[in-house]
């Protein structure tokens, strides 16, 4: 097959890939006998009044494929396909381990822990899972009632369960990382049922509708080859024996189950393992992350500012938005993070007394409303060296959005022309607030420190000169976005990928701080599987990513 890259194709022309590639290449329509989509995005720069564009990767199939390529080998963009080798799974077999040994275990079944989980079971290993929330079933109820009712249960929320944090957001796969594990994770998630196009889009997302029923098939998988997976299980201590390593893990405080590997993707709410572990000795250390408020717009007018009088086709995505900001004199940068297109805002607290904001949107992101996080560095200069410093601040300043929401998990909002004047009050919503339990209007400065709300009060004029009408009065900011990665990480060895002094214990995914997301936190987890079987993951250019 030949790959033609970088394909620009005006949004209007229905003429078909096939007629495209064919016309591409020089050739008749009928020397073309396939094409497949490697990758898809869509170009809405727009120059001088250059058309909106799809631009394609695609793998066409033709006969004599070298003589058609001699006449385009000094083209870039035409090129034999790159071979594609087997998938890393097939080729774990049953041969890693003895049964002799005591199975791995996995604590967390996020994306970090559900891969590394699925890694161990295919290699013959039958891990162990156990997760301190519930299955998706469950705990789906259980957030809906918190929802309705303000009855948050600590373990079953927007972070604990099955599936993780990423199950009740967007669904968002795209990430920063280029590995060629990312295959691995795609091809599994389309193996579960997400559809084929998350494979070959350029922001491919699955909507927590379907992320719900494709996580609890990754789960019935990891089952039907031995593991065993197990709810409300939350790993409450760890022992530690010569050398530091690790010996056992304790459940609920009182179940003892001797181990000898385990992979701790344990997400970033864990708090209390953040706690015990420290305690233990691991050698960890604090993190820069962010926080800030989510700001809602119409979908309407989001997609009007990207896509201009093409928005409204059908045929276009609900669409995104990216934007940096970064203080003149401080150097602080803020930024969109997670925007969900056609979406909600959600509560996402994991504890009693905090109020937690997040972004969620289903599939077809239809819910007519935009919302974004805005979030403003910080680091340890703003909260102090110590390990769990980070943690606190997040702490005290969800505790205090609680106070300021009624004490009852509704959420404060403000209208960002109340926030820039430094008023609040007003009810003139641009459009309603769609987070639940419900919002109080109030001044989001006091639950916000100063030094993220003076970034905020910079970056909303600029944003607004980027997207005209952002930063419309009546655009409704909801408080506070407290958890978009880790404050603290779980120092591990390069190689090994074990935690540092304590052989035996993987730190994986975003609570341990070194993803940031669904695809980067379950490719971190499958690379840990694999160093644990004993595959050179750092150096190996074997394994083809399109």
């Amino acid at each position: 097959m030949l790959r033609i890259r970088n394909l620009q194709v005006p949004f209007a022309d229905s003429t078909s890939l096939r007629e495209l590639a064919a016309r591409r290449l020089g050739l008749p329509p009928e020397a073309v006998s396939g094409v497949e989509i490697v990758r898809k995005a869509i170009d809405a720069r727009r120059y001088h009044g250059a058309p909106l564009l799809f631009t394609y990767v695609l793998d066409v199939r033709v006969e004599h494929e070298k003589k058609v390529l001699a006449g385009w080998r000094r083209d870039k963009n035409v090129e034999i396909t790159p071979r594609r080798q087997k998938s890393i799974f097939s080729e774990l077999g049953q041969a890693a381990g003895s049964k002799e040994n005591l199975p791995p275990v996995v604590v967390g079944f996020g994306p970090a822990g559900m891969f590394a989980a699925l890694a161990l079971a295919r290699a013959g290993l039958c891990p162990l899972v156990l997760e301190r929330g519930q299955d998706v079933d469950t705990r789906t109820r259980d957030i809906e009632r918190f929802w309705r009712e303000g009855r948050l249960l600590p373990d079953s929320n927007v972070q604990f369960g099955e599936g993780g944090a990423g199950t009740f957001s967007d669904g968002k796969l795209t990430t920063r990382i280029s590995d060629p594990l990312m295959a691995e994770v795609l091809d599994s998630f389309v193996a579960a049922g997400a559809p084929e196009e998350i494979k070959y889009l350029h922001k491919p997302h699955i909507g927590t509708d379907l992320l719900r029923g494709i996580v609890k098939q990754i789960r019935l998988e990891i089952i039907r080859l031995g593991g065993q997976v197990r709810f409300g299980a939350c790993v409450t201590d760890i022992e530690r024996g010569e050398e530091g390593r690790l010996e056992a893990l304790i459940v609920a405080g009182e179940e003892r189950i001797p181990c000898e590997a385990a992979f701790f993707g344990i997400g970033h709410s864990s708090r209390d393992t953040y706690r015990m572990l420290l305690k233990r000795g691991l050698s960890m250390e604090a993190k820069p992350f962010a926080m800030g408020v989510r700001i809602e717009h119409p979908q309407e007018f989001i997609d009007k500012a990207q896509y201009g009088e093409d928005a409204g086709d059908e045929r276009l995505p609900a669409a995104d938005y990216a934007l940096t900001y970064k203080e003149p004199v401080t150097g602080r940068g803020a930024y969109s993070f997670c925007m969900c297109p056609g979406g909600l805002v959600v509560a996402a607290t994991s504890e009693t007394g905090g109020v937690v904001t997040n972004g969620m949107s289903n599939y077809r992101r239809d819910s007519g409303i935009a919302n974004s996080a805005l979030l403003v560095q910080v680091g340890p200069a703003d909260f102090g060296n110590e390990v769990l410093s980070g943690l606190e601040l997040q702490e005290k300043l969800e505790h205090l959005a609680f106070k300021l929401g009624g004490g009852d998990y509704r959420a404060p909002v403000q209208t960002v022309g109340d926030f820039l004047a430094g008023t609040s009050g007003s009810e003139q919503f641009l459009t309603l607030p769609t987070y639940r339990p419900g919002v109080r209007p109030a001044d989001l400065h006091g639950c916000l420190p100063l030094f993220i709300t003076q970034a905020l009060a910079g970056a909303l004029p600029y944003f607004d000169r980027k997207i005209r009408g952002f930063a419309d009065p009546g655009a409704v900011l909801t408080g506070i976005e407290s958890r978009s990665s880790a404050p603290c990480r779980i120092r591990r060895e390069r190689e090994s990928l074990e935690a540092e002094h304590t052989p035996g214990l993987y730190p994986i995914g975003e609570g341990a701080g070194y993803a940031g997301g669904i695809m980067s936190a379950a490719v971190d987890g499958l690379k840990a599987a694999l160093a644990y079987l004993g595959k050179n993951v750092h150096t190996t250019k074997r394994y083809y990513i399109r």
